[in-house]
């Protein structure tokens, strides 16, 4: 028992404890880029990123084609900050930019907030979203 427990630990310590410390590295990486609500892998990036905020995009209403309701959302517009290469946000136009509200599957209620989803092109991402929630008004009956 005591030579199982001896090669346990002690058989290729050196590797074991950078194995450890490798993977301890690892944890604290990931769990600073979560703190901060960003991506490791963009701050590891050779190429420098920039940020561009597009006002007042449109809120698109995505559906079931068996809902045929009509809802109002509130608000209509959202801005958006984007993350990206320089050269691609120049080009980057407000059309490029889907804001989407998915409502498929759910049932008319008196009060719902949704979150909002962002789709970007190739090579941006979507830092941030204002509102992040949009109120859903239902007609009336």
């Amino acid at each position: 028992m005591i030579n199982f427990l001896h090669e346990v630990v002690l058989k290729d310590f050196w590797l074991k404890l950078f194995s450890f410390a490798l993977a301890v590295l690892a944890w604290f990486t990931v769990d600073v880029a979560l703190r901060n609500a960003t991506s490791p892998v963009s701050a590891l990036s050779l190429v420098p990123s920039r940020n561009r905020i597009f006002e007042r995009l449109p809120v698109t209403v995505m559906s079931s084609a068996e809902d045929v309701r009509s809802v109002r959302v509130h608000p209509k517009e959202v801005e958006v900050t984007v993350q990206g290469d320089a050269k691609i946000l120049e080009r980057l136009q407000a059309r490029d930019i889907r804001v989407i509200l998915d409502l498929t599957g759910i049932e008319a209620t008196n009060a719902l907030r949704r979150r909002i989803e962002v789709s970007t092109p190739a090579g941006v991402t979507h830092v941030r979203v204002e509102p992040e929630e949009v109120e859903v008004i239902y007609p009336r009956s």
